[in-house]
């Protein structure tokens, strides 16, 4: 086993819709990442209590499966969260979902990606905008319980859509946000969270794809505030098609991509 590779013990399980899930894990006392990054789980199916349970183990999968996982949770938190979807023919998830308390999984230690507000050099810091579908929420909860972020935005609009009000996963936690982690510090941003269910009507929620709302100028008015290249950083994580769709509509809006620290918009492509 690589050296880069540690056992953690699963603590919790929270289930939110039968495709979707939450868990967190034991944190190594050495493992540290930025709000924002991503790391590799893994499982060997054979290990799981489900399959022991069911004296099905000569049945599972005996070998390690690793996949991308944002995490959920503050960098200082003394347990790793992370949130999943069940894809039912996926080698990963159709596993992960029988997690139960007390199993087992593999952390590589080594975090990824540059989803990460140092990215930012120019513009300065002023309004942030989160841009969310599904799973794609994780990242942002974790700079959301970074008190830097707090201190660093005037606003920060966190716009989260689902296909359905049960997929909308983490609401009371976003609604507890500013209490918990804005009132720590003096002069905090301002957080506008802006639910979207796309197959449902309810209320006070938007009802259309990002990017159209984005074009229409909806989202905006509802966050009441514009997006502009001198004082926007915009991020994106989620499903492909809405990450594609909503970054050709901000360019479209006049905004541009981040390269070497310079630009608005930044991207996670690890899907």
């Amino acid at each position: 086993m690589s050296d880069n590779i540690q056992t953690v013990t699963v603590l919790s399980k929270t289930t939110w819709t039968p495709n979707l899930f939450s868990f967190t894990v034991s944190r190594p006392d050495s493992f540290k990442f930025t709000a924002g990054q991503f790391v590799r789980l893994g499982v060997n199916p054979s290990q799981l209590k489900y399959y022991q349970q069911v004296e099905a183990s000569d049945e599972a999968l005996n070998e390690d499966i690793f996949r991308a996982y944002s995490i959920v949770s503050s960098p200082f938190d003394e347990v790793l969260e992370f949130f999943s979807i069940v894809i039912p023919d996926g080698a990963f998830t159709s596993q992960l979902q029988h997690l139960q308390v007390g199993d087992e999984l593999l952390l590589n230690t080594m975090p990824f990606g540059f989803l990460t507000l140092a990215r930012y050099q120019k513009p300065l810091p002023k309004d942030l905008w989160l841009l969310a579908t599904g799973t794609g929420l994780a990242p942002f909860l974790s700079m959301l319980q970074d008190l830097k972020t707090w201190e660093d935005y005037e606003h920060i609009v966190l716009a989260y859509s689902a296909r359905s009000t049960d997929e909308l996963a983490y609401v009371e936690q976003i609604e507890r946000l500013q209490d918990d982690f804005g009132s720590l510090v003096d002069n905090p941003a301002k957080l506008i969270f802006i639910p979207i269910v796309t197959r449902e009507t309810v209320d006070g929620a938007l009802s259309e794809r990002l990017p159209k709302l984005l074009l229409e100028g909806k989202l905006q008015a509802r966050a009441g505030i514009d997006l502009d290249v001198d004082t926007t950083h915009v991020m994106l994580c989620g499903n492909p098609d809405m990450v594609d769709d909503t970054k050709e509509a901000l360019k479209t809006l006049g905004l541009v991509m981040n390269r070497r620290g310079e630009g608005n918009i930044a991207v996670e492509n690890y899907w």
